[in-house]
């Protein structure tokens, strides 16, 4: 009896899953689905899942822009690009957490087959957000989900979409979804904390590193039936206001500033060999390098006023500690550039979100993600 319940129940939730997908593209979406990977840019809540970790904004005044003004994992006060290009793409917000979706199916029944088939037709709906605050592209960066690690979980995640839909269905799905990823700041950040002045050859070798690591989660995403890639390069760490405030000026890290350069040319010229060497592989990338230089100097192109400062913090540039529930917050928040000591407001994010999505070449190339979308 409880096989058949469950066999019932499947074929109920697999309905439901092409139902809603169906829906979804009659509704406007683009693609089938969305899978994202990478850092804090891009989490949207799997660091909510991990006790141990301080890499966590599970508390205000984070998310105090967000509906209901709640805090949902996201590290700023409301929405991040991830969303808004989601939004774009026709639905209604990023993918959900890969852990949220995990942790939903545990609770609620001690079926595992019917934990994981809730999971699966929720990826197939929309797709899945792997992304976690504080990892890099590399293993040795941060302590929360590595990106060998977030790929590994879309590996099991398709297994089982494959196991219940058939695997023609899913690499057909996969073929026309949207992988999004954001990463490289982290490593970054670590580099230089540890190489404050670093020589040309070590910053080479660190360089060469990060980009062979990228090439390697490139492929093995490429394997698993990935084709369109959506990538987010390094933005302008060193102006962030973390950096300034460390600085006795006040003005940028240059230095840094110039690793996520070198870090962003490799990253173009990777891409743009792998797609020469990769059967039907499109790609675009968002340079959110170029958007933060961009805003910085003409910071009311996005309605902007405040682009050195932290919204919500305390100390120099209100960026020497983080952003927690006895901050300082701005009463303004659509005028600030930066959220906390490292992150953007929604209303950076939205600006970002929408010029990646369909913005000029200086922002997004060789193709913008709705041209990505659409081809």
């Amino acid at each position: 009896m409880a096989v058949r319940r469950a066999a019932a129940l499947h074929r109920m939730l697999l309905v439901a899953a092409a139902a809603a997908a169906a829906a979804s593209v009659a509704a406007g979406a683009k693609v089938p689905a969305m899978y994202v990977f990478g850092d804090s840019t891009a989490d949207v809540g799997n660091n909510d899942y991990l006790p141990w970790s301080i890499a966590r904004v599970d508390f205000p005044h984070n998310g105090v822009d967000f509906p209901a003004g709640k805090p949902t994992g996201r590290f700023s006060n409301g929405l991040i690009s991830v969303d808004f290009i989601a939004i774009a793409m026709g639905f209604s917000r990023s993918p959900p957490a890969y852990l949220s979706l995990m942790a939903n199916a545990a609770n609620s029944s001690s079926d595992l087959p019917r934990n994981m088939t809730m999971a699966t037709a929720a990826a197939y709906t929309t797709g899945a957000n792997f992304a976690s605050g504080g990892s890099g592209l590399l293993d040795s960066t941060g302590s929360t989900i590595s990106m060998m690690q977030q790929i590994e979980y879309f590996s099991d995640l398709k297994d089982q979409m494959s196991t219940r839909l058939g695997a023609a269905r899913v690499s057909d799905l996969l073929s026309k979804s949207i992988f999004l990823i954001s990463a490289g700041a982290n490593d970054a950040f670590d580099f230089f904390s540890q190489n404050r002045s670093p020589d040309s050859n070590t910053i080479q070798q660190f360089s060469e590193a990060m980009i062979s690591t990228y090439d390697s989660h490139v492929n093995t995403l490429y394997n698993l039936g990935a084709r369109k890639f959506a990538v987010i390069n390094v933005p302008l760490i060193g102006c962030c206001p973390y950096l300034r405030s460390q600085d006795p000026t006040g003005e940028c890290v240059q230095p840094l500033n110039q690793l996520a350069k070198s870090l962003n040319d490799g990253i173009r010229d990777l891409f743009s060999n792998l797609s020469s060497e990769m059967q039907s592989m499109k790609y675009s990338i968002s340079s959110a390098y170029e958007l933060v230089s961009s805003l910085i100097k003409n910071p009311h192109a996005a309605g902007l006023e405040e682009v050195k400062s932290a919204c919500c913090g305390g100390g120099r540039f209100n960026a020497e500690r983080g952003c927690i529930p006895s901050s300082n917050c701005c009463s303004d928040r659509s005028k600030y550039l930066f959220w906390d000591l490292l992150h953007p407001t929604q209303a950076t994010y939205k600006f970002a979100g929408l010029v990646f999505y369909d913005g000029p070449a200086q922002f997004v190339s060789p193709i913008s993600i709705k041209q990505l979308a659409e081809v």
